[in-house]
């Protein structure tokens, strides 16, 4: 399976589908849709109003990957489910903490 992540000069984008009013706030793994992208699956407690839950996915994202929360932008899908982030730093630092974690 590919990763949801790629990796750039400065940063990493991640692909996230997030799911609002999940009951907790976890990070449930790696899946594919249906085209074949993959995508982090997340979810998160928050209500989807004024960006409640992508603020807590960006924190949520943050605290799993022990970095501040500040370094982490959302770059598309602010309404949608499926959402891009940018994360600023080192990439490839980055991509062995999200390959700890999920890989």
């Amino acid at each position: 399976m590919s990763r949801p992540w790629s990796l750039f000069d400065d940063h990493l984008r991640l692909a996230v589908r997030l799911t609002p009013n999940g009951g907790r706030d976890g990070i449930d793994g790696i899946e594919a849709d249906g085209e074949g992208e993959t995508h982090l699956k997340a979810r998160v407690t928050s209500v989807p109003e004024k960006g409640k839950a992508n603020k807590a996915l960006i924190l949520l994202v943050a605290q799993s990957l022990r970095i501040p929360k500040s370094s982490i932008s959302l770059v598309s899908g602010d309404t949608a489910r499926k959402k891009i982030l940018r994360i600023d730093g080192d990439p490839e630092d980055l991509a062995k903490k999200l390959e700890a974690l999920f890989g």
